[in-house]
């Protein structure tokens, strides 16, 4: 492949046509074969670059050739993908008006319209192609490939089969709404074209032309304009009609890899309402991708701005207040285990008293709490008692005066149709008579939850990390529910941890989350709710299980504002919905989109730790500061005690170097807690990796970078209302305390040319498997966006993968493939880049662990599964990642 890119490049200039197509040939059988890595590697080293000279060169040649125009076409088809700037630089070079001649030109030509199709599709996921494409009078042309085709099978079906498909994502109508409105007049004639072939086609062999007419009509409802025209036209009555006669017909099922995730923006119907639409396709797929916005991130293409900077943004003489929290750097420290061990960190006679005020309610009668089940052996690190301790200096806004069962007791590792409720959805829209619309939920209003003889179930939120905003009644059966946004916001909808009770045995409940934010969800891949059982917990069976069925994810009708989207008009929101049949009549249920991880449960956790602490182990807690709300931000160094008081060994000790961790700076990312949980057993054990690696280096670690978060119940932001995550390039003292201190600490590492080896932030990620790695190269992202760039232009050590290699080799959950190297504009501001960029931390990543499972190695599900959502203790087996 390198030789045809090399042989491409001289060849572009030259008027070798037969060279130049044996050359494309090849490469198209190669990436082809070769997948998204060799595509991707492709990207890496400029070839796009090269096919769209070669494209602007080839129609300067009056006619241009066919087959050379196909061939490129073929081969940036698949290219154009995995190549985040494609549609910038086919603009700036002029291929983009040259593809679109080249389509008005032939539009006989199916041969080559499908290749141009797909390119054309690519290029309008960049904002400001769909605009040119949409004055250039695209959107029409592409309609009218496709309008004129009542059902009457033709000479070629393998032609439309492959053809149409294509051509929903080809239209550039997600970047304005005056692209849309070009397409709004076609649905009737759409709807009367989708009938037609779903009436005649009854031996399903055009399923994906119906298909893409949906998609078609998916794409237009996403604007105001379109919904209304969808709603004139009997819209809703023709596709709920068609649908139900589908149920009765055997049709061919989706693949289980890809779940159905397209629907009406006008209401919850989603695809899977008609199973035989949900293949895969091309020629409406086009068009859909136009319809619907893609992620565009601009990547910093400045090479002076990726270099590291080699001045510190603030005197040494300022930082010098964080050289208490290095105390074993400095040349006169003695380790405590020279002085008769380390002192205990807590305690004394005010906490002692606290437990026995508690003991003393307890007897009195008053705050009395549920015996917790004696789980000791099964839970080590867990202590109910303590954990009532912890919350009683936990600072929340609402000032929680409860605790939840399940942080209570602690919790042990599990044992080892999405179509019926669309229906539901749509009948509820068609006869909204037949809604009961009762509030028994609000957190704003005292008087919720509402006492009626138990005809309705009891919500409640009112306890750390706990997020419910609104529960309403809608059939005897049905809720649905409204998440509270993060504090001081209007949006981040996502996290949620509630509790349940007075439920009957026997009928299935229906819940659903109605303000979900984002387009798609491991909820769509296998990815089930969290439940815990009070009642199981008091028998003996303290655990968070896996449950649920018929989950669905989908758009609903719902409208965002425009405040709450961003400035955004017309934006939807997703509805979460699944089913649940309860064992225990008036039971006490909670529900979680992950295993909650309170900052109470830190604290508890922390003090725990001490317990595993041996005369040879240094472990020292300090107050790094303390957040808006009141609470502290713990910063942890763990590393070995030095084998004497000999020179020579706290010489070593002092010059050991530095490995900085942090982590939950996302409060509903709570498997980052459960990997860092992990990582903190790991280093305090007593295995001889463990004994090492305290040997070796020296840990600094902040555990929780957002307390406030975590005990309000915010999924993303902190109480500024604010993803703290941006916050690292000039962070606020008074408003993001915890980035500031932590920022301030790597600059006075830095200051004393002490900056750490490796600095690593835990995250989790919500949409996709496996265990992950960002990182920061400069060659990488130099390539990926500029196409002049060669590599004997940029040197740079490639230690950076260094550590994601070693994982992917010891760890089955760990990635190498879902990890990026890239440096994108949009994320300049988070840890990972300052920390590099700022701090010269050559080795700065990101670790992203997932919510829902793995699609490799040991830990590998089907459709349905969840695998490594499970826990044991410790998030595992997510957290092998850390410790394998």
């Amino acid at each position: 492949m390198a030789v045809c890119l090399s042989v491409c490049m001289y060849e572009c200039n030259t008027q070798d046509l037969q060279t130049i197509l044996n050359i494309l040939y090849i490469l198209n059988e190669l990436l082809t074969v070769g997948g998204g890595r060799r595509i991707g590697v492709f990207v890496s080293k400029g070839g796009t670059g090269i096919l769209l000279q070669l494209v602007i060169s080839a129609s300067k040649v009056s006619p241009p050739s066919e087959e050379l125009m196909l061939q490129l076409h073929s081969v940036l088809a698949k290219v154009g993908p995995k190549d985040r700037k494609f549609g910038v630089k086919a603009r700036l070079n002029g291929a983009l008006n040259v593809t679109v001649n080249l389509l008005k030109q032939n539009l006989q030509n199916h041969k080559l319209l499908l290749p141009c199709l797909l390119v054309l599709r690519v290029y309008s996921s960049n904002t400001v192609n769909a605009v040119s494409l949409g004055k250039n009078g695209v959107v029409e042309l592409i309609l009218s490939l496709s309008l004129p085709l009542p059902f009457s099978p033709p000479p070629s079906p393998s032609l439309l089969t492959s053809f149409l498909p294509s051509l929903p994502s080809s239209l550039p109508l997600h970047s304005s709404e005056t692209n849309a409105q070009r397409a709004v007049v076609h649905v009737p004639v759409l709807l009367y074209i989708y009938q037609d072939w779903h009436r005649n086609d009854t031996r399903h062999r055009h399923i994906l032309i119906r298909k893409g007419i949906l998609g078609c009509l998916k794409n237009i409802t996403n604007i105001k304009l379109g919904r209304k025209a969808f709603i004139d036209a009997d819209g809703m009555r023709i596709l709920y009609n068609t649908s139900t006669v589908s149920r009765v017909t055997t049709l061919p099922k989706p693949e289980p890899s890809q779940p159905p995730s397209m629907f009406l923006a006008l209401s919850p119907i989603k695809n899977n309402l008609i199973e035989g639409f949900l293949l895969g396709s091309c020629f409406f797929r086009c068009l859909m991708m136009m319809f619907s916005p893609l992620q565009n991130d601009d990547i910093e293409t400045d090479i002076n701005k990726l270099r590291p900077k080699e001045t510190h943004s603030r005197p040494f003489e300022e930082l010098k207040i964080y050289e208490r929290f290095f105390m074993e750097l400095s040349e006169d420290f003695q380790p405590p285990i020279l002085a008769g061990g380390v002192a205990a960190r807590r305690g004394g006679e005010g906490e002692e008293m606290l437990a026995e005020e508690w003991a003393e309610e307890e007897e009195s009668g008053e705050g009395v709490v549920l015996q917790a089940p004696d789980t000791a052996l099964l839970l080590p690190l867990h202590d109910p008692d303590l954990y009532v301790e912890m919350v009683k200096s936990t600072r929340s806004v609402p000032q929680f005066s409860e605790v939840a069962y399940p942080d209570y007791f602690g919790h042990v590792a599990p044992l080892p149709p999405f179509r019926t409720k669309i229906f539901q959805d749509i009948e509820r829209l068609i006869h909204p008579n037949d809604i009961l619309d009762k509030v028994v939920y609000d957190l704003d209003i005292q008087s919720c939850p509402v006492v009626d003889g138990g005809e309705s179930l009891k919500f409640n939120s009112q306890f750390e990390s706990g997020n419910l905003r609104k529960a309403v009644q809608v059939r005897k059966f049905e809720y649905d529910l409204v998440l509270n946004s993060d504090i001081n916001s209007n949006h981040y909808h996502q996290w949620f941890y509630f509790e349940v009770s007075g439920m009957r045995v026997g009928p299935p409940y229906r819940f659903n989350i109605i303000n979900c934010e984002k387009s798609n969800s491991q909820f769509n891949y296998g990815m089930q709710v969290l439940m815990y059982s009070v009642q199981e917990a008091i028998i003996g069976r303290p655990r968070w299980v896996r449950t649920g069925t018929d989950i669905c994810y989908y758009k609903n009708h719902f409208s965002r504002s425009s405040i709450a989207a961003g400035g955004q008009k017309g934006k939807s929101y997703y509805t979460m919905t699944f089913s649940m049949t309860f064992n225990h009549k008036d039971d006490v249920c909670y529900f979680a989109y992950h295993y909650p991880y309170t900052y109470s449960t830190l604290k508890m956790h922390l003090q725990k730790l001490e317990a595993l602490r041996t005369p040879q182990t240094y472990l020292r807690e300090d107050v790094l500061c303390e957040t808006l709300g009141g609470n502290s931000c713990p910063l942890l160094t763990i590393t070995a005690m030095p084998e004497s008081t000999s020179n020579d060994q706290i010489f070593q000790f002092r010059n050991r170097p530095l490995v900085f961790l942090s982590s939950r700076v996302h409060p509903g990312e709570t498997n980052a807690s459960w990997v860092m949980k992990g990582t903190l057993e790991f280093l305090m054990g007593s295995s001889p990796l463990a004994h090492s690696l305290r040997e070796a280096y020296i840990f600094k670690i902040v555990p929780m970078l957002n307390p406030d978060g975590v005990v309000n119940g915010n999924h993303r932001c902190s109480l500024s209302g604010e993803d703290l995550n941006r916050q690292w390039q000039n962070p606020s003292p008074e408003l993001h305390p915890t980035i500031y201190h932590t920022k301030s600490l790597l600059q006075y590492l830095a200051a004393i040319q002490r900056a750490p080896l490796v600095f690593c932030d835990y995250h989790g990620h919500s949409r996709k498997k496996n265990v992950f790695m960002y990182g920061c190269s400069l060659k990488e992202t130099v390539w990926e966006t500029n196409i002049s760039a060669t590599s004997c232009e940029l040197h740079e050590d490639l230690g950076y993968r260094t550590l994601p290699k070693i994982l992917s080799q010891m760890a089955p959950a760990f990635s190498m493939a879902s990890c990026s190297f890239v440096v994108e504009r949009s994320k300049e501001a988070t840890a990972r880049v300052v920390v590099w960029r700022e701090i010269g931390v050559q080795r700065s990543y990101t670790m992203e662990s997932t919510l829902c499972g793995c699609d490799q190695g040991k830990y590998k599900v089907g459709w349905g599964g969840c695998g490594l959502t499970t826990s044991r203790g410790s998030y595992s087996p997510v957290n092998h990642a850390v410790s394998d």
